[in-house]
């Protein structure tokens, strides 16, 4: 006997709205996403400057490697297929400093016999550092059904396959960063541990992040991000869902306490059965629905920013001469002081892309500057007006290439300015709160933050949005995706019709 179709609307088409709208659309739902901007794909973008591709996003994608579970929702969101190439990088990033420099390898034996040959008197945390990355690599994100629907069955699962994850949490969950890197002696061993992620993060979060390169699971899908978000609106499109570009949604429509669609900028309304909202939480507490639903635990983690800090970034591309460039991949050096947003910067990173040459053209790669921003940094650049602004921008590109230049001094006369960006150009292309590009920072002492998904005191109205765990990013924006129509599925109780099996556990 077949089931009546019933609608799913949703607001924001990133990858969390995205996923929402495939996984939406082969459990049987119609299902339209509606999305602010001129392209869907959210944080997940790229743009071209001067005949060049700049990337946003994707500086490794975890769940690449076959077999795992998040593997099969990339997947299934036509995000990763067979045919899917990824680039050929060797490394995670290399530290400079002074006159020494070290590699996080790809192969995490090269990694050790670096590490070891560069500073022997650090022997001990090396062999731990090492042994710990190899315990780490078991970790996986939970993307077959949420967290909180898992049984005792499901916990011994995932217990079983991730056996050593909780010597990684004994030795490092304990400490942040900055306590990691104050272990070693050496100084680009200090350096090598608080550069890549900020310094107040929870050091198992970092060995987890190498340990995804180390493993084969955080590889780089070729094309970069806005062709696998083009590739998950082509699935999405062919399985026959509705996306309207260019198309702001003002509020979600809320009738006794319970969703029952969303109204335009146009000021139309669309009626649905169910409403996911995949934006920023905060711009949907904020504005889409008002803060009235927002709970204690959404709010004390907003409020609290010793607890629960974001971050956020100033960004700037270049093309340069591949000739004449003579480094590789990413690489974190110390600069001359100067100021990024009433903050003052003594070290920034640079990432080439040499692995993608059609980012330029022939004879040419694109380079890009990264230097962290958080809220302090952020409110700075808020209180600028226009011309303020636009100004204070050129100061620090032009402070970027000087020290561009001094560290690579073969790229004078062969360095071109292509764009830069900040904290605010995230907040006003993605509505990001505080333009953060993921979600809470998970510090040492505190607990990761983690939420279901579902907006208390309102019926069918669900959140995707990597916003509902720590520490967010693409995994956790697909998966939660996926979860949101798990919910959905569940409440319609569609699991028992044979279609819907294969696609949700339960």
């Amino acid at each position: 006997m077949g089931e009546s179709k019933k609608k799913i609307v949703i607001v924001g088409g990133g990858i969390a709205g995205l996923s929402a709208g495939i996984y939406g659309k082969l459990a049987g739902y119609d299902v339209d996403i509606y999305e602010k901007n001129p392209i869907a794909g959210g944080q997940c973008m790229g743009w071209n400057r001067k005949d060049c591709h700049i990337d946003n996003c994707i500086h490794w994608l975890t769940g690449t490697k076959k077999g795992t579970d998040l593997y099969k929702v990339w997947e299934t969101v036509g995000a990763l297929d067979k045919n899917t190439e990824f680039a050929d990088c060797d490394s995670f990033y290399t530290s400079v400093k002074g006159d020494s420099q070290v590699t996080l390898w790809k192969d995490l034996e090269r990694t050790r016999a670096e590490l070891l040959e560069l500073s022997p008197e650090d022997e001990k945390e090396i062999e731990k550092f090492v042994k710990h990355v190899k315990y780490a690599a078991e970790c996986e994100i939970p993307a077959e059904k949420p967290m909180d629907a898992m049984g005792i069955a499901d916990y011994i699962h995932m217990g079983a396959l991730m056996a050593d994850m909780p010597k990684v949490m004994k030795e490092y969950g304990s400490i942040d960063l900055n306590e990691m890197s104050g272990r070693f002696k050496h100084p680009v061993l200090k350096a090598l541990f608080t550069d890549y992620l900020p310094k107040e993060y929870v050091a198992s979060s970092f060995l987890v992040s190498y340990a995804s390169i180390t493993s084969g699971n955080g590889e780089i899908p070729k094309g970069g991000s806005l062709a696998m978000a083009n590739r998950m609106v082509k699935r999405f499109q062919q399985l026959g869902g509705n996306l309207y570009c260019n198309a702001p949604v003002l509020r979600i429509l809320i009738k006794n306490r319970k969703a029952i669609g969303i109204e335009k900028s146009d000021k139309k309304t669309v009626l649905a059965d169910y409403v996911i909202s995949s934006v920023d939480t905060m711009e949907m507490f904020g504005n889409l629905i008002g803060k009235k639903y927002m709970d204690a635990k959404w709010r004390s983690c907003y409020e609290d920013k010793e607890k629960y800090p974001l971050f956020s970034a100033v960004q700037a591309a270049f093309a340069v001469d591949q000739e004449a460039y003579e480094g590789k991949g990413t690489i974190f050096f110390d600069c001359p002081p100067f100021e990024i947003g009433g903050k003052k910067v003594e070290r920034i990173s640079v990432k080439s892309y040499e692995y993608e040459l059609g980012f330029a053209p022939a004879g040419k790669m694109v380079l890009q500057v990264n230097v962290p921003q958080f809220d302090k940094e952020y409110i700075y650049w808020k209180g600028l007006k226009k011309e303020e602004y636009e100004n204070r921008k050129k100061e620090v590109v032009n402070a970027i290439e000087e020290r561009l230049l001094m560290q690579f001094p073969r790229l004078q006369g062969c360095l071109e300015f292509l764009d830069c960006w900040t904290p605010i150009t995230y907040e006003r292309y993605c509505n990001a709160y505080h333009g953060a590009y993921m979600g809470f920072i998970t510090r040492k002492g505190v607990k990761s933050f983690r939420v279901k998904g579902i907006i208390k005191g309102v019926k069918n109205l669900y959140i995707a949005s990597q916003w509902i765990m720590a520490p967010g990013g693409l995994p956790v924006a697909v998966t939660s995706g996926k979860f949101a129509v798990w919910r959905i599925v569940r409440k319609d109780k569609r699991s028992r019709y044979s279609g819907y099996r294969g696609l949700f556990r339960h």
